[in-house]
């Protein structure tokens, strides 16, 4: 079994499409008006109208309801990617902090409210950890 992919259930995908373009520098392939994806080598983020909800299961998800899940990108330079985001992000949870297991980390909301922590490893053993 593989772990391809997160889907965030939204009111509007475009304006979800264009922050996570923009805070991310990739471009989302769209396949539809209410789906699009940013694809990593390793996983993928699909971003989901509330109009697809009812084709898995109606009323199974609820857009800008997540309380539980955090969304988080390997980037090169934590510090640096905070640097370039701050005109663009508006509600920072938590500035780069070092955390106990290894990494370099950013919390930020994105448009929705959902949680999304940008990190760098920088202990010897995260670094290996991510070098996979």
């Amino acid at each position: 079994m593989n772990f391809v992919s997160i889907r965030v259930i939204t009111g509007s995908v475009p304006r979800l499409v264009e922050f996570y373009e923009r805070v991310t520098g990739m471009r989302a392939m769209w396949a539809t008006e209410d789906f699009a994806e940013l694809k990593t080598a390793n996983a993928t983020l699909a971003i989901a109208g509330t109009r697809t909800v009812p084709l898995f299961a109606p009323g199974s998800a609820r857009p800008a309801d997540n309380h539980s899940v955090i969304t988080e990108f390997l980037v090169d330079d934590v510090d640096e990617v905070h640097r370039n985001l701050s005109g663009l992000v508006t509600d920072f949870v938590a500035e780069p902090t070092a955390m106990p297991w290894g990494n370099r980390s950013l919390l930020f909301r994105d448009p929705d409210g959902n949680l999304v922590n940008f990190f760098t490893p920088v202990t010897p053993a995260a670094i290996e950890k991510f070098a996979r």
